[in-house]
């Protein structure tokens, strides 16, 4: 931990000639006011578009040049800037990474551009019918709070924020104490370390050396949770559906038995739902089911598409599958099958340095800690059928939340 509170944490890859890095702000767009909505996602935009000491052009140039890739996502929890380098490329990612954070301008004529261009991506994704139906679900889920919203705003919001009110949030939520810094691959920790404090020194924003990290999310109460149901009407062909329930919150010990309930509910081609519904009836191609959790609350959910005269039958499966979970239905042999899926995935997507970055850098912001890959497994070897049983006990009893966008002949069929 550097003076001001700024973590930094890596993890070093035998055999790796690159290095995948993130600088994550433990802001999300569940921390926005009403007035605010968006401006998380708005910010990731800006911070692209000029500091003190690179233009817009001249951050795309110096990554591009030396075939690295730099992008950023925002979260629910949080916001990470990411790059990825060949290893004696880290210094020049690191630089550029750590200037855009700490010292954009957020220019007022980038901000009108920066506007448009995020009125154009609402819209995108406002013609995909399964981003749609995903927003659908969470706003039906958990009603117009901060959860509920969608990440990127919504065309009122975004068209109302202000140059002042972006910056502003930038000031108050950049802070080094709430930032941390990941890299995994060919690294050397002290390397790091020195090239992040050097660029932190440089930007003057390492911050009071008395004060610490801001440490892992914390919620003073889980976020309300409504289970009402959402149809849209769509001209699509099919008929695109999120179907689930309030599950664990992020840290929960049972997580891992929730995860291979996952991989026998819905989560590979021998799973009940897409055996029955897309082998043995041949009713939809896509059917699915995941998990989502926060540090307060979270959801299991199933989702699909099918031709609007077969939803009714689809979600009818759907609910009778899960109704059968929740009496204890579950073998053995579904029980190993689904340790063996949470294993290879876990396992196979630590392959990635972009995946062990990601790991490393969430762990200092939402609770749990970082477990090492042996301890992990281990939990889920530990995972029985009466765990098993429970989670699915619990969980599939409760009030359901459904989304639908589709057609009107579609819709009709649910009421």
């Amino acid at each position: 931990m550097l003076p001001g509170g700024l973590r930094i944490i890596t993890e070093a890859m035998p055999g790796a000639r690159s290095a995948s890095l993130g600088l994550w702000t433990g802001v999300g767009s569940r921390d926005e006011s009403p007035a605010l909505d968006g401006a998380t996602h708005f910010l990731e935009h800006l911070l692209f578009k000029g500091t003190r000491r690179r233009t817009a052009l001249d951050i795309s140039v110096e990554l591009d040049a030396v075939g690295g890739e730099l992008n950023a996502f925002t979260g629910k929890e949080f916001t990470c800037y990411h790059a990825r380098v060949l290893d004696v490329d880290v210094p020049v990612a690191v630089d550029v990474i750590c200037d855009m954070v700490t010292s954009s301008l957020i220019p007022a004529h980038e901000v009108e551009s920066e506007r448009n261009v995020i009125l154009e991506e609402i819209a995108m994704h406002d013609d995909d019918p399964d981003d749609v139906v995903h927003d659908a679900f969470v706003a039906a889920m958990y009603g117009d709070g901060p959860l509920g919203r969608s990440i990127t705003g919504s065309v009122a919001s975004v068209q109302c924020l202000s140059r002042r009110q972006l910056a502003g949030y930038y000031r108050r939520r950049y802070t080094a104490d709430n930032l941390v810094f990941s890299a995994a691959g060919k690294v050397d920790h002290a390397a790091v370390v020195r090239l992040v404090r050097g660029a932190f020194e440089t930007a003057g924003s390492l911050g009071d050396p008395a004060r610490g990290p801001a440490g892992v999310r914390t919620m003073a109460k889980p976020a309300p949770v409504y289970h009402q149901q959402a149809l849209v009407e769509r001209p699509t062909e099919l008929a695109s559906f999120v179907l689930g329930t309030a599950s664990l919150v992020r840290n929960d010990p049972r997580r891992y038995a929730l995860g291979v309930l996952n991989g026998i509910v819905g989560g590979g081609t021998s799973s009940r739902l897409f055996q029955e519904i897309r082998e043995r009836r041949g009713l939809a191609y896509t059917i699915y089911s995941f998990t989502t959790q926060f540090v307060d609350t979270g959801y299991f959910a199933v989702a699909g598409g099918c031709m609007p005269d077969k939803i009714g039958d689809v979600l009818g499966i759907c609910y009778d599958e899960l109704a059968k979970l929740a009496a204890a239905s579950i073998t053995v042999e579904e029980l190993e099958r689904g340790r063996g899926q949470l294993r290879g995935s876990l396992v196979m997507g630590l392959e990635d340095a972009g995946a062990r970055m990601t790991r490393i850098g969430k762990s200092e912001l939402v609770p749990g800690g970082l477990q090492s890959l042996d301890e992990s497994l281990a939990h889920i070897a530990a995972v029985t059928l009466d765990d098993v049983h429970e989670v699915a006990q619990q969980v599939f009893t409760r009030a359901t939340t459904l989304a639908v966008v589709g057609p009107a002949r579609a819709l009709a069929k649910l009421g």
